[in-house]
């Protein structure tokens, strides 16, 4: 193996120690998404006049809906013949075990609280908007899994492949650097977004960034799923992995609104 013709990842997941707590990388960019996108959802209503006292329910709805929905995700849609038997794991989500397909669901199921409870506006009003940090949400947690070492790409010899030395539960080999093509597809979708937002009418027509957000987000994770490492043993024989069977229903989902949203006057 030709040192030359890879990049050694040795970046420790730890950033820091203090006494018995240590802070993590993906633990930190994980609240720095939450931040980010609390300040743009800030700016949202505010350009729009509306109150902005809303964000603290929005937090804390999306918060819950995120976490709860990415775990679930994970034990229903991965591992449901292990959690099965171990309930009491479903809760320890500091093991690891979240799917953005299940924190989009949670997501979706919580704004439609949120619209029902606090906004009293259309489900979609607030999805055209959220989605706009949560593509940006999305770049942040893909750096967070880089600096973990998880979620890897599949073996490659090519120029750019990442040698991932704390990867422990994987062979140590060198590997499509599959983080970093998930966090550049979504920051190009995050900028398309915000655009759209600012320069265009297409906040107004409902369904519209939404439908988008879906078509751009689960386009990307197909096409990559074919460069990453199989997560769970059982998707090693199957055409298509997990990830990519439960992109499909949302590439769908998404094309639908964005239809309905230019045809609709």
């Amino acid at each position: 193996m030709n040192n030359l013709l890879y990049i050694t990842w040795e970046v420790d997941p730890i950033l820091f120690e203090l006494g018995p707590l240590a802070v993590r990388w993906y633990g930190l960019l994980f609240a720095m998404a939450f931040l980010v996108g609390y300040y743009i959802m800030q700016n949202f209503l505010k350009r729009e006049k509306l109150p902005v006292e809303w964000m603290d329910s929005i937090l804390m709805y999306m918060m819950i809906g995120t976490i709860a929905g990415a775990r679930l995700g994970h034990v229903f849609f991965y591992q449901w013949d292990y959690y099965q038997h171990n309930l009491l794991e479903i809760i320890q989500i500091w093991k690891g075990g979240l799917a953005s397909h299940g924190a989009a669901i949670g997501i979706i199921a919580s704004l439609w609280i949120w619209s029902m409870k606090v906004s009293k506006r259309p489900l979609l009003w607030v999805l055209d908007r959220i989605v706009i940090t949560v593509a940006l949400a999305a770049v942040f947690i893909r750096t967070g899994n880089l600096m973990n070492h998880e979620i890897v790409g599949a073996p490659w010899d090519g120029s750019w492949a990442f040698l991932y030395t704390r990867a422990g539960y994987m062979e140590l080999v060198p590997r499509h650097p599959a983080q970093i093509y998930e966090a550049i597809a979504y920051s190009f979708l995050f900028l398309v977004l915000i655009t759209l937002y600012y320069k265009t009418s297409a906040a107004e027509k409902k369904g519209m960034l939404f439908g988008l957000f879906l078509i751009g987000l689960f386009s990307a994770r197909f096409v990559i799923e074919f460069f990453k490492e199989v997560q769970v043993e059982f998707e090693a024989d199957m055409a298509l992995n997990m990830g990519q069977l439960l992109s499909l229903p949302m590439i769908a989902v998404g094309a639908f609104f964005f239809v309905r949203a230019l045809l609709n006057k």
